[in-house]
């Protein structure tokens, strides 16, 4: 096996996780998971010989697959006219308050739009303002106010 084939699967190793949460935000099924989890791997992949290493290999990450990720909902979009929202799978099993707690928050979070849903999640991940900035191409000052706009909308939602 290559260097550049072991490296890469220790990254996926790695970050795998990261991967699957981007792609569960924007999934509506299991098979459409595991598809979209496939084709981010394969992106990785296919742009990992030509990363130059300007950013955190994590910022790179969160970019390719949050792309990836979008650019199957407005595929999607285009070809239906309409996005089911509802996801069929549920990670967060269990009667506990906190399970409770969990599923309603990401109910509300898969109501809200793509740009708004990656948003949140990347802040949900424990990112800076500034890695979020990076990866969705926006100013930190914009990310701090769409944040807040975000967490107030949620707020506001009733489940």
């Amino acid at each position: 096996m290559e260097k550049n084939e072991q490296e890469f699967i220790r990254l996926v190793e790695k970050y795998k996780s990261t991967v699957y949460a981007v792609c569960y935000m924007f999934s509506g099924s299991r098979d459409e998971l595991d598809d979209l989890f496939q084709e981010v791997l394969v992106k990785l992949w296919k742009g990992y010989g030509s990363f130059r290493e300007e950013s955190d290999i994590r910022t790179w990450i969160y970019r390719v697959s949050l792309n990836c990720c979008l650019n199957l909902q407005k595929r999607k979009k285009r070809e239906a006219g309409h996005i089911p929202l509802s996801i069929d799978i549920d990670p967060f099993e269990g009667t506990s308050d906190r399970a409770l707690q969990i599923r309603r928050l990401y109910d509300r979070i898969n109501r809200l739009g793509l740009v708004d849903r990656a948003l949140i999640l990347l802040w949900l991940e424990g990112m800076s303002y500034a890695e979020i900035g990076e990866i969705i191409g926006i100013s930190v000052k914009n990310v701090s106010f769409q944040l807040y706009r975000i967490k107030e909308e949620l707020k506001k939602m009733t489940i």
